[in-house]
């Protein structure tokens, strides 16, 4: 089968579709004909080499968190899907490899007649990531909460499911985005100097809980806060320096031990989208063999919403 790795560090340009064997559901595990599937930020960075000394990548590396497809394979032990199915999920977070013509989940959930594969195959990262930390920051209604890059893959997500629970949301992102955060039920402002001023002017009793997706910006959003528990990041890798929390999945990240994950979340996110109530962004579908470009496009840190590989 055909699946995207890279073997060095570098650009865009170093990656590859290399013919590998296929992989099989294990215990616990289903295995998808992959319709759709998606780029991640994260593993753009290692690509990069730009995490390389918080996190060691083994080569070949083998990239895709995000998938989407039709059953072929279940695992022992696994009920309540059958080979034949249309399911949305994501592959263990240590082996990864969902840009692949088959992949491997470790969870997964119905896919929602009202996504279209392109959604579905962007959806299990952020609505993961959107579980995960709203859980902790326990996020529920009557709560005003900041997120900062809410126009993005993963905060484009995570505003909705912050709403879902019934909480206030302003997000921040270039004036450009500001119709789009509107489009799903947040209150806009845009980041930068004076973020702490516009945030205390749009919510005067301030803000319970603020997730920061874009980094860069840590010391203001504490301020906002008025308390480092609570903020949590997922893009800041000095977090701790101001007793912030890192949040992630990815065992091996120097100083920082993962969070359990969310997986409980997708089933969640479906019923969610089947009542009109979360749509997955779409910055951009690529053909699979344009792995490279979808990866370019990420690196700019301007699409509005995931990007998407087709297969």
């Amino acid at each position: 089968m055909r699946a995207v790795q890279f073997h060095e560090y570098g650009p865009a340009s170093v990656l590859r579709i290399d013919e590998v064997p296929e992989p099989h559901a294990g215990p616990a595990e289903i295995r998808i004909v992959t319709r759709t599937s998606s780029v991640s930020a994260g593993e753009v960075r290692i690509r990069s080499g730009a995490l390389r000394a918080a996190l060691s990548a083994p080569f070949p590396f083998r990239t895709g968190f995000d998938a989407a497809g039709v059953v072929d394979e279940v695992g022992a032990g696994v009920s309540g899907v059958a080979v034949g199915d249309e399911v949305f999920g994501a592959a263990a977070t240590d082996t990864r490899g969902a840009n692949a013509d088959v992949a491997v989940l470790a969870g997964w959930a119905r896919k929602p007649a009202a996504w279209t594969w392109e959604e579905a195959g962007g959806a299990a990262g952020p609505v993961e990531t959107g579980y995960r930390v709203w859980d902790r920051l326990d996020v529920r209604p009557g709560r005003t909460v900041l997120v900062n890059g809410a126009a993005g893959g993963t905060g484009s997500v995570a505003v909705q499911l912050a709403a879902a629970r019934g909480a206030r949301v302003i997000g921040t992102a270039s004036p450009g985005n500001h119709a789009f955060l509107r489009s799903l039920g947040v209150e806009p402002t845009t980041y930068g100097p004076g973020l702490v001023e516009r945030v205390r002017a749009l919510a005067p009793s301030g803000v319970d809980a603020v997730l920061d997706c874009a980094g860069g910006a840590l010391p203001a959003l504490v301020e906002i806060a008025g308390d480092p528990a609570r903020v949590v990041t997922i893009a800041d890798l000095g977090a701790a320096d101001l007793g912030v929390h890192l949040s992630h999945t990815t065992s091996g990240l120097a100083g920082s031990p993962p969070d359990p994950e969310a997986l409980h979340g997708l089933a969640a996110a479906a019923e969610l989208a089947e009542r009109g109530l979360l749509r997955i962004p779409v910055a951009h579908a690529f053909p699979f063999t344009e792995v490279a470009s979808a990866h370019a496009l990420s690196e700019t840190g301007h699409a509005r919403g995931r990007i998407v590989l087709v297969h």
